[in-house]
């Protein structure tokens, strides 16, 4: 079904690619040497000036090699789950990569005439052209699929937990296109639905559905407990030469992009991978926090001098308030805030929550819990490096001793420094909110930590996170 379809749909995508780059290079070639405008501000010097006659031959060959290179950076695997981010990565390291093909060739045939700017001008509109070329096509495709076309038909092999967060994501996600037809179990009986999915027979069904169904995948996603019956059921999936696919239903034990190393021919999974366990990662994000905490604290410097000023003026007692939390490894260290409460007694405190119309609160420190600039003097903490700008907000002892029996994996998020601000706040998983879901963001945080990921949660926290509807 999906199959043909999806050979066309290549071909089609190889071809525009093609037309994609030459029409790039001819603007490139344009702008370089013609436009009014841009020769202007750049005038190109004449010794560098080949005639596009000479480039167009040249392309004819260099071109299949470009598209080489695009396949070979993944840019015709299907786009069904891409996000915009890996899908322009991968678009720079191919445009690197065939801008570097070019200059090898210029350089082996010793052409020394090549204007620098027109290969920038070129690198920057095909990458421009082609990035906004795949985003129109996927929104094309997807307005297709939520409409029924080019969809991809699955059935589901084993009830679980896995096959639940399975059939959750594709309902949550139509544009996906995947229509599942039904669920095969050995142990629910037949009829029985998960959200309007029927089960449609005992897994031994799947023998008999398969010659008769154009299926374009099988999901595996038998319970724990079922996995003696997976080699069967691979090798006759296989026979069939239908696509196979095993959602693992140990996803709550294991990072959600597992680690797997070759261990001699043999495949070992780390059950938790942290990438800030790498020296190289420690080191940049520990630079990112004390370059970015000082110039935090230098552009908060005059807010966070006003408010001070208004707490001494409007309650009694100190005007930072130092609570202690749990840090990396465990350890404890003194998180400071500006006081937004009432002094009040230390064992009192530490076992209480915060909750709405808190008589505790001060009428300014209404204000700074809501608007988080009560949180402002832990850049001194970052800059301590007790904290970092970005990670899992820390807890008091008392409450992390309650949680770690109480929440699976609770402890893992003190494998990092803990954050001012984080994935699960900028979720919306602040204050007086659930706390499992708060350690599942924290830990999709620390399994999947990139600088950019940092940069994306600051950048949320600036325009959506200041404001704290749950904080009393």
């Amino acid at each position: 079904m999906i199959k043909s379809n999806q050979k066309i749909l290549n071909i089609i995508h190889v071809i525009l690619d093609g037309i994609l780059i030459f029409v790039s290079f001819s603007l490139a070639y344009y702008f370089r040497f013609l436009c009014p405008l841009t020769t202007s501000i750049i005038p190109p010097k004449g010794a560098y000036r080949l005639e596009l006659t000479w480039y167009f031959p040249r392309m004819f060959w260099l071109l299949p090699i470009y598209l080489l290179i695009y396949y070979a950076c993944n840019l015709y695997s299907p786009k069904r789950f891409h996000s915009r981010r890996v899908e322009l990565l991968d678009l720079c390291r191919a445009n690197v990569f065939g801008i570097a093909a070019f200059t090898l060739y210029t350089t082996f045939r010793q052409i020394p005439d090549i204007s620098r700017w027109l290969i920038i001008y070129f690198f920057t509109i095909n990458l421009t052209l082609s990035f906004l070329f795949r985003r129109i096509l996927v929104m094309v495709l997807r307005h297709f699929r939520k409409k029924g076309y080019n969809l991809k038909h699955i059935v589901i092999v084993g009830y679980s937990r896995a096959a639940e967060g399975y059939i959750d994501r594709i309902l949550r996600r139509p544009e996906w296109g995947y229509q599942i037809h039904g669920i095969l179990d050995d142990n629910k009986p037949a009829g029985e639905t998960y959200r309007d999915i029927k089960v449609l027979g005992k897994i031994d069904n799947l023998f008999k559905i398969l010659p008769k169904n154009k299926l374009d995948e099988i999901i595996i996603t038998l319970s724990i407990n079922e996995y003696y019956k997976l080699e069967h059921i691979v090798t006759f999936c296989e026979k069939s030469g239908v696509h196979t696919k095993f959602v693992p239903d140990y996803n709550n034990l294991i990072p959600t992009t597992p680690l797997i190393e070759d261990f001699n021919g043999l495949p070992v999974i780390n059950i938790r991978h942290v990438p800030l366990s790498s020296p190289v990662n420690k080191f940049v994000k520990r630079s990112m926090d004390l370059c970015g905490g000082a110039l935090a604290l230098l552009i908060a410097a005059i807010p966070m001098l006003i408010v001070a000023i208004v707490i001494k003026a409007t309650s009694k007692g100190p005007l930072i308030y130092s609570q202690v939390r749990i840090g990396l490894h465990n350890r404890e260290f003194k998180m400071y805030k500006f006081r937004s409460m009432k002094v009040q007694e230390e064992n009192a405190e530490k076992k209480a929550w915060t909750v709405k119309d808190d008589p505790r609160v001060t009428p300014i420190g209404k204000f700074i819990r809501k608007t988080s600039i009560d949180e402002l003097p832990q850049l001194f903490n970052v800059l301590k490096g007790d904290m970092s700008l970005v990670g899992p907000r820390p807890e008091r002892p008392f409450f992390v001793e309650q949680f770690k029996e109480e929440i699976p994996r609770y402890m893992i998020k003190h494998q990092v420094r803990p954050g001012m601000t984080g994935w699960a706040q900028v979720n919306g998983y602040r204050g007086d909110t659930s706390i499992p879901k708060r350690i599942e963001h924290d830990l999709y945080y620390i399994e999947n930590w990139t600088v950019g990921l940092d940069i994306k949660i600051l950048f949320l926290t600036v325009f959506k996170g200041f404001i704290n509807p749950n904080a009393y």
